[in-house]
């Protein structure tokens, strides 16, 4: 076993700071299968903002008295399409990448997944196995609402190891920068400039994974303050969960340099849908807010009615 000592030396210019930061943790061999290893920070990452997910639901699930057996179902057959999906949702969209080398879709640990397409995924098994396992789908998505975002806000430094999902050139003090940036503008420049941004190699640029993380880690807190003082009902969670990443992301999504296009257009797959969502769960919540409130005041009215006839 031998850990790895290359690096990135990643600057922010304006605020005087430099760090060396390492894409791999740990590589070795597997005795008798000659087979190489290689732990990458990314990928431990990602694992511990995942854990802590799992372990933040499963808390709230026994606070919710659900059934934690059947939460297991739902969190392995969640994952597992969820990656599926991820990568389906890549696939689609980078058609022209894989056509002619199927096989290379299968190759995810080259990268290429795609969040919302892990949402989906993801929420479909967990629909089909709750009403499989007779759980309730709505109190589970607010679960989901909550501990995504923690996964997500954790998650989005896998993406600084590797100095990737960054943004547009920038001029703002945090602006970031690196020879792994310099050399993908490089790279990507004609890719870039025909999607209609102008990159400078040798500039800062917006450290959009920072921009996520922080908007989602807040976002928790939004939604768990929420959960223990305002709730009024299943599905408030997952709702406040789609207009807090949805704006966060119709925002950020429009800085980066590496999003997803609708074929022969420069329209951002994940901008648009992003600002959809937002605004579909703004209008659902508004809704029913509204609908709750007329209760109310129904039943007001019905338990005067009562008093005055009583009297």
């Amino acid at each position: 076993m031998r850990f790895l000592t290359d690096y990135t030396a990643v600057e922010f210019p304006k605020l005087g700071w430099k760090f060396d930061v390492y894409a791999n943790l740990v590589e070795f061999t597997i005795p008798g299968w000659d087979i190489d290893v290689t732990i990458r920070f990314y990928g431990v990452i990602i694992a511990f903002g995942f854990i802590l997910a799992v372990l933040f639901g499963g808390r709230m699930a026994y606070k919710w008295k659900m059934d934690l057996n059947k939460m297991i179902d739902v969190l392995l057959y969640g994952t597992v399409a969820g990656i599926i999906g991820a990568r389906l949702y890549y696939v689609i969209f980078e058609w022209d990448s894989y056509k002619d080398n199927l096989l290379s879709v299968f190759k995810i640990w080259e990268g290429g997944l795609a969040i919302y397409g892990g949402i989906i995924g993801g929420i479909l098994a967990a629909y089909f196995v709750c009403k499989k396992n007779g759980l309730n789908f709505l109190k589970l998505l607010d679960l989901f609402g909550m501990s995504v975002l923690i996964g997500q806000g954790i998650g989005r430094w896998g993406n600084f190891t590797n100095q990737e999902a960054f943004g547009t050139n920038t001029d703002l003090p945090w602006g970031m920068w690196s020879e792994k940036v310099a050399d993908y503008i490089n790279v990507n420049y004609a890719t870039l400039s025909a999607n209609g941004i102008d990159m400078d190699a040798s500039s800062p640029v917006h450290p959009t994974f920072l921009y996520e993380s922080v908007w989602c880690l807040l976002g928790f807190l939004i939604l768990y303050i929420v959960c223990k003082r305002f709730r009024k009902f299943d599905g408030q969670l997952i709702l406040g969960y789609g207009v807090i990443y949805g704006l966060e992301r119709t925002v950020v999504e429009g800085l980066r340099t590496d999003s997803l296009y609708i074929a022969h257009t420069n329209i951002r797959v994940s901008q648009i849908l992003s600002l959809l969502i937002a605004v579909l769960c703004l209008a659902i919540t508004i809704a029913k807010f509204v609908q709750l409130h007329r209760r109310n005041v129904y039943k007001v009215n019905e338990y005067k009615e009562k008093k005055n006839a009583d009297n």
